[in-house]
């Protein structure tokens, strides 16, 4: 079964106001669009555009209804939920730095603050669900911008350096507040004391010595050595960051940070643990159904410093690219190591491509329109920026037409393959 659905963007302040509608090929609101939410969420689930069909408003609603129907036997018999959720992001001011737990430390954290009474909607509930949240985002804008993974630490050094020429040849050198960064990156556990450091003393307009350090690295930072040496990228987004945040300590942690920009069909996979934000971009995203954020900056959201470090995985890491798989011609797929999900991208051209389901899925049309069929023999016709719902009993589809189709669906070990 083919059901079209569809949504209203998500208004969050750091939202585009054109890159979706665009995306879509409708006129602008003129208010911000963040996030095009296409699943089965309870925070904003798609809607049914003909509810007779399948009886329902929306997609969680079906779903509850009807889970054999709507997810296949399989899913239906473990946990009855749709276990990804697509969303078109575009981000026009940098998102928060956060991380997500992994599939046991969100068990543990839900049951705890359920056992202690913090209400789902409190300030300060870490744990929404019991699910973990990796993410995917593909590039499709020319460029996408992030922060993600803590850099390698002989980058951190060089950072450094550049820091302290910079402060060298300022006519008011103040290499104290670097001595103090310097000595807090350089213990057994330097990423951690020196995030743990930044967020519990230089946080809620505190005079002590990380404000300072946080002042003085943003004066640095807009240097001409800095922005002229090979972390230019960087210190711009000190920056940007600074001006849209001053005296945040999230700006001195994005130079512990991988400084991304991906081009068009760039992929990013973002694993439990990894601290990250999308700074600039319009973006395909897929990631588990679930809304557990530990924030760690950038933002005036809660931020609970003890339960982000247990989630972060301080592991130096290079840039986490995902690379798509090329299944047939016209038809790639980026496929991480969790059963949650995994996406198609298929631009057919001329010729029909086919992608083999082994769960239900939602595709989504960019450019113009395609055709989809299914083993059923239904068929659905989409135009740009048009969605729908795919029952697994479609099983192979075949897709025809000059746009391009993303198409999320469960990953390979939800549907038992090897």
């Amino acid at each position: 079964m083919f059901t079209a659905i569809g949504n209203t963007p998500r208004d969050y302040a750091w939202g585009s106001t054109t890159a979706i509608a665009g995306f879509r090929g409708i006129e602008a609101s003129g208010a911000p669009e963040a996030e095009l939410w296409l699943g089965a969420h309870p925070g904003s689930p798609a809607q049914v555009l003909d509810p007779d069909v399948v009886g329902h408003a929306d997609l969680a609603a079906w779903i509850a209804a009807a889970p054999e129907q709507a997810l296949g036997a399989d899913l239906a018999e473990h946990g009855a939920r749709l276990p990804f959720l697509l969303k078109v992001l575009a981000a026009a001011a940098p998102l928060s730095l956060q991380a997500h737990p992994t599939p046991e430390q969100a068990r543990a954290g839900f049951a705890r603050e359920e056992a202690d009474g913090v209400p789902l909607g409190a300030y300060d509930r870490n744990y929404k669900d019991e699910f973990h949240k990796p993410e995917l985002i593909v590039a499709v804008s020319d460029t996408f911008d992030a922060l993600s993974g803590f850099r390698p630490l002989s980058e951190v050094r060089g950072v450094l350096e550049v820091l302290r020429a910079a402060d060298a040849a300022a006519p008011d050198p103040d290499p104290g507040a670097l001595d103090l960064l310097e000595a807090r990156l350089s213990g057994e556990h330097a990423l951690r004391d020196t995030v743990e450091w930044l967020l519990r003393d230089g946080r809620g307009g505190d005079t002590g010595e990380a404000t300072w350090v946080i002042d003085r690295v943003t004066a640095l930072a807009a240097s001409e050595i800095a922005l002229a040496s090979p972390y230019a990228l960087s210190f711009e987004t000190v920056g940007a960051l600074a001006e849209a945040y001053p005296g945040d300590p999230g700006v001195v942690i994005s130079l512990l940070l991988n400084r991304v920009r991906l081009v068009r069909g760039e992929a990013l996979y973002l694993s439990a643990g990894n601290i990250h934000a999308y700074l600039d971009g319009l973006g395909i995203e897929l990631m588990a159904a679930s809304d557990n954020v530990l924030r760690g900056g950038l933002t005036p959201k809660h931020i609970d410093v003890t339960e982000l470090l247990d989630v972060l995985d301080f592991t130096p890491i290079s840039a986490p690219y995902l690379a798509p798989i090329e299944v047939s011609p016209g038809v790639e797929v980026f496929r991480p190591d969790v059963p949650d999900f995994e996406l198609y991208r298929v631009e057919p051209a001329a010729a029909t491509a086919r992608v083999a389901l082994g769960g239900p899925a939602i595709v989504i049309v960019e450019g113009g329109g395609v055709t989809i069929g299914g083993s059923t023999g239904a068929s659905v016709s989409l135009d740009r920026g048009a969605s729908a719902y795919i029952t697994p009993d479609e099983g192979e589809l075949s897709i025809s037409g000059p746009g391009i189709a993303w198409i999320a669906t469960t990953g390979s070990a939800a549907r038992g393959v090897a």
